[in-house]
């Protein structure tokens, strides 16, 4: 996958609000990582804000409709992973102001 198409995809993820906090999952940090095969599979190594998330099926579900849009993408597999853990550092200098952490 080239680096125009990896930017695509943060770009569509950036459509993904967290619902609890406001802010997308790409500033929040929660994105990982992305990848497309060459069949059009797309893969989203992410995490959420804690274990009992209560969206996390909600955001899962936007994340597959936001790469939907895309249209070199044809399907989209999301995996939750909890290791590195997420914590504020993760978070963009965007998302620290406006959720006033510092």
């Amino acid at each position: 996958m080239d680096k125009e198409m990896e930017e695509s995809m943060m770009g569509a993820l950036e459509n993904v609000i967290d619902p609890e906090l406001g802010i997308d999952i790409v500033n929040l940090g929660l994105v990982y990582g992305v990848h497309l095969d060459e069949d059009g599979n797309a893969g989203v190594e992410m995490t959420l804000t804690s274990m009992g998330c209560p969206m996390g099926p909600q955001i899962v579900d936007s994340v597959k409709q936001a790469l939907a849009e895309l249209p070199e993408v044809k399907d989209t597999e999301v995996n939750i992973v909890w290791n590195p853990p997420w914590d504020k550092d993760k978070m963009s200098r965007y998302a620290k102001i406006a959720l006033g952490v510092s």
